[in-house]
């Protein structure tokens, strides 16, 4: 925390490395015995971001930094046990993260006047000790989440000054004594259970005239919860009795011969949509993928199973209509197009650091040969060894991959990937654009790639272990939910593999080229490069339509979770035929414990424990979908790590192990 706050003079007695918070009296901390209870460290002008493995103070009860000067997102995780966390009066975006689910001991949250945005998020179900809240001067849109109704000790709830939409129901029957509702959207008839509360604000909203009206004579209380809103739904206006006192025929339900109608054009809509769909992928397949699947450059046998894969494509056509639209950061070019056609300035500002093109030359050797260690789509990368003793991976990007040729698409690339910070992603340190060259530098990770040690180690003793391909796993894991979850908008990889997933000293996996699918290449190079490396990797449905979303890299993710297991390649045309394609060979296989235990790595000598092994297998099962009828249901990143901690995979960590 104190690195990322910038090492300020303000923390008298901080350490980065080293030191006791309890005995060395630093600023701000209350310990008890031994353990860091409260950190209290308000109006201090602070600046920098508040750090991440925040998780792992664990004996945490108060944590105060608010008005300071703290960017950028709320960490990916925070401290467990907390009963106060106070935000409030910094610059902070994105939205709530998960992490807040599971603080169940939270009885007080302030974040108010922050910039940050997108709905609320639907993580308050556990929290029922939450006593105040206060979200209000920040950008939160959507309705109220319904796991609201779940915080049955909430006496204090300030939402004033957002842009939050739909009603207020959620709220009745809470323990309210102070409501602040003002200055969003919000809209329909005020419940008249919240009319009780002592202090209730709510002007600068579009409310129907006031509190609710009383219910109709002789209509019975709607089945759960009696303080629910007599409404039509949508209509936000009350049902209303019929001049003999009783409930209208539009309030006794709607008729069987209605019921049948609705249904039937429901299904006729369905159909509709369906055609104009499989039309329009037809079309679009024609235009784009029809090219790939025809060019020479991959060998027969690649070609081969290219064509079987598509066909069992083709055969599973309806159930594309999961597929979301493409993600946000590849329309960053529309995005930044202003009226006239200029260009907008950048949203964001750049923190990695600018650096001349006779600077990395001097790194690099001139970018020599003997310093390659690595090429991509977009091109070479290069180790570099700077004036201060640090060494860096620096990425010499071929302008000719580039379909981007703006300098300021290109920074605004290297914006968004400077702001990405996560113990299991590569971070971006610094950028050149000078003299037409772009370059990105990159921490270095000295370990190299899974794909290598698991198919190109030389000495047997760099086999992985089982836990170290566990540990890799999770940590792949965390990183793309990071990316997906956390970031705002999500970040698609659309290029996880092994190969960019690299390992250091301890054998901690992370994950490379997070962000660079703005950057996308040209068409041709990306056919040549691109596609053919990363082919066993990609989901179906971007085969199909050129569609990539968060599901398509979790089908990834599971592949690469298939090659741990396995120790094989996703495609390797020197095994028979059967048994060339992965994911094809091994799903069938996945919930049979014989052939399971027949399919594990060789290399591992049986040395894994039985029961962890299935459950793994489960995990791949859940990811890897090829039939189009079960990529309806195929998880999101979010989903599972989940289930990887449900399924105790940590515990398998918890022993000590060799990192080889």
């Amino acid at each position: 925390m104190y690195t990322s706050l910038n090492s300020p003079s303000q923390l008298t007695n901080w350490k980065s490395n080293g030191g006791d918070p309890c005995t060395e009296s630093w600023k701000g901390i209350t310990c008890e015995g031994s353990a860091v209870v409260s950190i209290q460290i308000s109006g201090l002008g602070l600046d920098g971001t508040m750090g991440y493995l925040l998780a792992n103070l664990m004996s945490l009860r108060t944590l105060d930094l608010s008005d300071n000067h703290l960017r950028d997102s709320f960490p990916y995780q925070l401290p467990p046990n907390l009963t106060s966390l106070n935000l409030a009066k910094n610059n902070l975006s994105g939205n709530i993260p998960y992490s807040m689910s599971s603080m169940v001991s939270l009885s007080y949250l302030n974040i108010s006047r922050n910039s940050l945005a997108q709905s609320i998020g639907d993580v308050f179900v556990n929290l029922s000790l939450l006593a105040t809240m206060d979200l209000s001067f920040n950008s939160f849109s959507g309705d109220l989440p319904s796991s609201f109704n779940s915080l049955s000790n909430l006496s204090t709830l300030n939402v004033q000054n957002n842009q939050l939409t739909g009603s207020l129901n959620v709220l009745t029957g809470l323990p309210l004594t102070t409501l602040n509702v003002a200055n969003n959207n919000f809209s329909g008839w005020i419940p008249q259970e919240l009319s009780s509360i002592p202090n209730f604000i709510y002007n600068g909203n579009s409310f129907d005239n006031g509190p609710s009206p009383p219910p109709p004579p002789y209509t019975p209380p709607p089945p759960g919860k009696s303080h629910r809103n007599r409404t039509h739904p949508g209509s936000g206006a009350p049902v209303t009795p019929s001049s003999d006192g009783q409930p209208s025929q539009s309030d006794k339900g709607i008729s069987v011969g209605a019921i049948v109608g609705v249904a039937l054009g429901s299904v006729v809509l369905v159909l509709i949509a369906l055609v104009a769909l499989v039309f329009c992928i037809k079309k679009h397949k024609s235009k784009e993928i029809g090219p790939l699947s025809t060019r020479g450059s991959r060998p027969a046998d690649t070609d081969d199973i290219d064509r079987d894969m598509q066909e069992s494509r083709v055969k599973n056509m309806s159930a594309v209509t999961d597929l979301k639209p493409p993600p946000a950061e590849i329309l960053v070019v529309e995005r930044l197009q202003g009226n006239s056609g200029s260009i907008k300035r950048m949203k964001s500002p750049i923190t990695a650091t600018s650096y001349s093109v006779a600077s990395l030359q001097t790194a690099t050797n001139s970018f020599s040969q003997d310093f390659l260690i690595g090429e991509g789509s977009l091109g070479r990368v290069y180790r570099g060894e700077f004036p201060n003793g640090k060494m860096m991976a620096v990425k010499k990007i071929d302008n000719a991959a580039l379909s981007l040729q703006e300098e300021d698409n290109f920074l605004e690339a290297v914006s968004n990937m400077s702001h990405l910070r996560h113990p299991n992603i590569v971070s971006l340190v610094g950028y050149c654009v000078e003299h037409g060259q772009r370059l990105l530098v990159y921490e270095y990770i000295a370990n190299g790639s899974v794909h290598d040690i698991l198919h190109f180690a030389d000495d047997g003793s760099k086999t992985l272990s089982w836990n170290a391909r566990v540990r890799v796993a999770l940590g792949t894991a965390r990183a793309l939910e990071y990316l997906h979850e956390v970031c705002l908008p999500s970040v698609v990889h659309r290029n996880l593999k092994s190969a960019n997933i690299l390992l250091d000293e301890e054998l901690n996996p992370h994950l490379s080229d997070c962000g660079l699918a703005a950057l996308t290449p040209n068409t041709e190079r990306q056919v040549s490069t691109q596609m053919v490396g990363s082919f066993g990797y990609s989901a179906p449905e971007f085969a199909l339509s050129g569609i990539y979303t968060v599901k398509s890299d979790v089908y990834s993710f599971g592949v690469v979770m298939l090659e741990l297991l396995t120790g094989r390649k996703p495609l390797d045309s020197s095994r028979v035929r059967s048994e060339q394609s992965l994911v094809r060979w091994a799903t069938p296989q996945l919930h049979d414990i014989d052939a399971l235990a027949k399919m594990v790595d060789p290399t591992l000598n049986g040395m894994y424990p039985a029961k962890s092994l299935s459950r793994f297998a489960d995990i791949i099962a859940l990811c890897v979908q090829v039939s189009f009828f079960f990529l309806i249901i195929r998880l999101n990143m979010h989903q599972a790590l989940a289930f990887m901690i449900f399924l105790r995979i940590p515990e398998w960590l918890s022993n000590k192990y060799k990192p080889f």
